[in-house]
Order: C-alpha cells, then sequence, then structure tokens
C-alpha cells in the first residue's frame, strides 16, 4: 500500500511523457521546435555530465542557496522581532506588501545601479525578492502564536526574550517554514530571468536564452528541465527539513 502511494507522482509523469511521445510520433508539432523525449533527455544527460549544462547548474544553485541564505538571515529576526508587537508590524505593513507585491523584475534597473552588471546584482535582487516574502511570513507565525502557550510562559515567570525565543519563535516555525519554501522558489526563479538579460555569461537562465538564439531545441529544453528539476528539488529539501525539526507543528 505505502510502496504504491509513492510511486502515485510518477502516474502524472509518465502521462506527460506519453502525450510528449505521441505529438513528438504524429508530428502534430513540428519536432524541430518539439524535439523526442529520448533526444531531450539524452541532450540534459550529456550536458549535466561532461558539457556546460553541469557548470551552468551549480552556478544557479550557488547563486540561489547564497541569495535565500542572505535573505532568511535578515528576514527572520526581523520578522520575529515585527511579528512580537502587532502596532509595529501594522505601521510598517503598507511598505511590505507593496514591496512584496512589486514584479522584482522591476527592481533590476534599480539594483544595476547601484551594485553594477555581476554576481552581485543578481544576488541582491533575490535575495530582497526572498526576504519579503520571508518576513511576511515570520511576522504573520509571530502574531498567530497559541495565546495559552504565551500566557503560560508569562505567568511562570518567563523574561520577554525567553517568551520571544523560547515560545514565539517554536510556534512560528511552520509558518517561517512556509516562507523559505516560496523564498527559495522565488528566488531561484528571480536567478534565473536575471541570467538571461543582466549580462550573464554562465548559469541556467543564460543557458536556457543562448540555446534559444542558437535554435538548439533539446538544448533549451534540457535546460528549462534542469532548472525546473533544481526548484522542485529545493523545496523538497526544506519540507523534508521542516518534518524532521517541525514534527509538532499543529499539536
Amino acid at each position: 500500500m505505502m510502496k504504491s502511494r509513492a510511486l502515485l507522482p510518477l502516474v502524472g509523469v509518465a502521462i506527460l511523457l506519453g502525450i510528449w511521445a505521441i505529438v513528438n510520433g504524429l508530428k502534430l508539432v513540428d519536432p524541430v521546435l518539439l524535439p523526442s523525449p529520448l533526444s531531450t533527455f539524452h541532450t540534459l544527460w550529456q550536458g549535466m555530465i561532461g558539457g556546460k549544462l553541469g557548470a551552468d547548474f551549480l552556478k544557479t544553485v550557488a547563486r540561489t542557496v547564497s541569495s535565500t541564505a542572505i535573505a532568511a538571515v535578515i528576514a527572520i529576526p526581523l520578522g520575529i522581532l515585527l511579528g512580537s508587537s502587532e502596532k509595529v508590524y501594522r505601521s510598517v505593513e503598507f511598505l511590505i506588501d507593496f514591496f512584496r507585491s512589486t514584479p522584482a523584475s522591476a527592481m533590476f534597473p534599480l539594483f544595476l545601479v547601484l551594485f553594477g552588471v555581476g554576481d552581485r546584482t543578481k544576488i541582491s535582487v533575490a535575495a530582497f525578492g526572498a526576504a519579503l516574502v520571508i518576513l511576511f511570513n515570520v511576522a504573520y507565525g509571530v502574531m498567530n502564536a497559541r495565546k495559552t502557550r504565551l500566557l503560560a510562559a508569562k505567568v511562570m515567570g518567563a523574561s520577554r526574550s525567553r517568551v520571544l525565543f523560547d515560545v514565539m519563535l517554536k510556534e512560528s516555525l511552520p509558518q517561517t517554514f512556509v516562507g523559505l519554501r516560496n523564498g527559495v522558489s522565488l528566488a531561484l526563479v528571480i536567478i534565473v530571468v536575471a541570467e538571461m538579460f543582466i549580462g550573464s555569461t554562465d548559469g541556467l537562465g543564460q543557458r536556457v536564452f543562448e540555446a534559444q538564439q542558437l535554435f538548439d531545441m533539446p538544448g533549451m529544453y534540457a535546460a528549462i528541465f534542469a532548472a525546473g528539476a533544481l526548484g522542485y528539488t529545493l523545496n523538497l529539501l526544506f519540507l523534508v527539513i521542516e518534518r524532521r525539526f517541525v514534527h509538532w507543528a499543529g499539536r
């Protein structure tokens, strides 16, 4: 029973590959524009093992992880402090929501002026976008911490700092991990887009753009699948960590 459940996600993958193979085999779409699954995944394998795609993949991983780490270091403590005082949070809520709702790509020119063309711009703009998402979720989690546990801690004589970090922080962890998962996904999107358009010579975004310019469709699809696999893996990693360390959530 457990094995059958574990295999369920593969059903959708099999259906997608089957439809793709049929469309390619019947030439419902020009094979030049839509190569076969076999050709695409062969290109993906070759690129990851000994081609440029593997190096580009690692560069995108490094930029995404760096931007998410910077965002978390800034946003988690700030979110705890803001969430612990609803009045303070409400006073800056408009600014947080405004910039969180602003497309990150609209911020590219500003960060280019501040940091120039290079990795610092890509990482900083991705960290900015991810930090706002993480900040919102952390503050929300702190503000919605169980009042009974907070009251119990205060009755037992816990200091404000202990209530903040021992109770509020732990209570907010489930929502914090929601923010981290959303933040890393957003950071990856911003990094890939930045690699396409901000003077990059490497990265998955640049690989997709270059393959499209050269009309290398298998290479383009291979880079797209590599980016998708990276996003899925990062999200799954945070989910596994959450289940391991926040197993008490909801209890």
